[in-house]
């Protein structure tokens, strides 16, 4: 029996009009773009899973906010509006406004990270590990080993294994300069990271003496995670679980596009007023003055407020139940994913739909390009393409442990039935198992290959086999 939803918080003011294409039309996109759905108009998708960031359902009062941002130079009043809620919210004293996550990475690393360093996290999202690399430093994942089994149940498999953090004190030593906590661990399926374990990251990292950073992209999600499934946290608020969870930290980074329920935004936050002034300095260079950051004042006005709303726990038990309710609905096709269901996607489990198709061969691509062929979903890889890369040690091309195909579901934008038809049409393209054929590179650039990569059927035959 289907999930129970809760009552929706909201009710529907304004609509946007989808249609699906024909599949004839279908196919010819996804030719044209040469299977790598990111170039796929968006008037070609039908349902649209590529991402939740930056495509969430803004609210009557965030479209207030915007009309009356204050679009001064320097110290508007949506400056000290975002600069308070944050600092409400998190407790640091320094805020630095930037336009994405991206770019807070980009703001932080410029100041801290240099060549031969290494950066432990539970797991690198593409992004973040990109901003290690490019600074010629190595991005190492410390996730715990539960947190690698896609079919295991546990409450909190985005934990960083503080036995694996040990153990690159010991390697590393001063190579280390900071350590990140990303919250939920997006590359590891949405899993929530439990307060003990960011207590206990917190105590290894400050007994170093080295800073721990959050990517806090999807802060309220893993605090109402924490709410549920953490022993003695069920009589508190998302609030104040959340702010206990940034007390263990030194600062964050944020994608604003995430739980901030906006379509562009982010920030740097952080205690430490001699690195917050040299982020600073570089602020203003590549994206603008320190009370702005390259966003306008009512961008800044739209995050203050969303931050304001995504920590209403109607809100977000509606928007994580509604995501569980796509697993239950896969679980009576017998798909596999991840498990337990994330907090703002579900991940299919690529590896094991397609055992036939190997890693090189991208059997997560392959699952996501056929998913838009039959159904008109755009979804995305996470796997090979996404994270294969270079040990640092052996100098040789590692694959991820899991090929995952991400269904990442936007806040405040589609119905139970939209989703109904997802969990169906993935049961579908399941079923076409070894018909599925793997896919090679034509083309890719030197960095985050699978935003611009060019790929082929292997052999240069089709898609689905006849």
């Amino acid at each position: 029996m289907d999930r129970e939803l809760p009552f929706e918080p909201y009710r529907t003011k304004v609509v946007e009009r989808i249609h699906r294409v024909p599949r004839e039309e279908r196919e010819r996109h996804l030719r044209e773009a040469e299977f790598n759905v990111f170039k796929i108009p968006s008037d070609a998708i039908y349902v649209d899973l590529l991402t939740d960031s930056g495509t969430s359902a803004m609210s009557d009062r965030q479209w207030a906010a915007m009309m009356t941002g204050d679009e001064a130079y320097a110290q508007s009043r949506s400056w000290v509006d975002f600069e308070s809620t944050i600092q409400r919210i998190t407790g640091y004293e320094h805020v630095i406004p930037c336009h994405q996550g991206r770019a807070a990475e980009n703001l932080l690393f410029g100041v801290l990270v240099r060549e031969q360093h290494v950066v432990p996290n539970n797991i690198h999202f593409d992004t973040t590990r990109a901003n290690v690399e490019f600074r010629g430093a190595v991005a190492l994942d410390c996730v715990c080993d539960e947190g690698l089994d896609p079919l295991l149940e546990a409450p909190f498999k985005g934990n960083l294994s503080v036995e694996k953090l040990e153990a690159a004190f010991a390697k590393y030593g001063d190579r280390i300069p900071f350590v990140m906590l990303t919250i939920t661990n997006n590359s590891g399926g949405g899993q929530p990271v439990s307060l003990a374990n960011a207590r206990e990251v917190s105590a290894s990292c400050h007994a170093h003496g080295v800073p721990l950073f959050l990517d806090c992209a999807r802060f309220a999600e893993n605090a109402w995670f924490i709410k549920r499934r953490e022993p003695g946290q069920q009589d508190r608020t998302v609030e104040e679980i959340a702010r206990e969870f940034f007390e263990q930290a030194d600062g964050c980074t944020m994608s604003a596009k995430k739980d901030a329920l906006v379509n562009i935004g982010g920030f740097v936050a952080l205690n430490d007023g001699d690195v917050a002034g040299s982020i600073s300095e570089r602020l203003i260079i590549q994206e603008g003055f320190p009370t702005y950051g390259g966003l306008a004042g009512r961008d800044l006005a739209a995050v203050a407020e969303g931050l304001r709303e995504v920590l209403d726990e109607e809100y977000l038990t509606y928007r994580i139940e509604q995501v569980a309710r796509v697993g239950e609905r896969l679980d009576r096709h017998g798909v596999p994913y991840l498990r337990p269901a994330g907090g703002h996607a579900i991940y299919l489990d690529a590896k094991s739909m397609l055992s036939h198709i190997p890693p090189s061969g991208f059997p997560g691509v392959s699952f996501t390009a056929a998913l838009y062929l039959e159904a008109g979903i755009r979804a995305c890889e996470i796997g090979s393409l996404m994270f294969e890369h270079t040990d640092p040690d052996s100098g040789e091309l590692v694959s991820p442990e899991m090929e995952l195909v991400r269904l990442a579901i936007p806040r405040r934008v589609y119905s139970h039935t939209q989703l109904d038809y997802v969990a169906d049409a993935c049961a579908r393209v399941r079923d076409l198992g070894p018909r599925l054929q793997p896919l090679e590179i034509v083309w890719q650039p030197p960095a985050l290959r699978h935003f611009l990569c060019r790929l082929r059927p292997s052999g240069g035959g089709h898609l689905i086999a006849t």
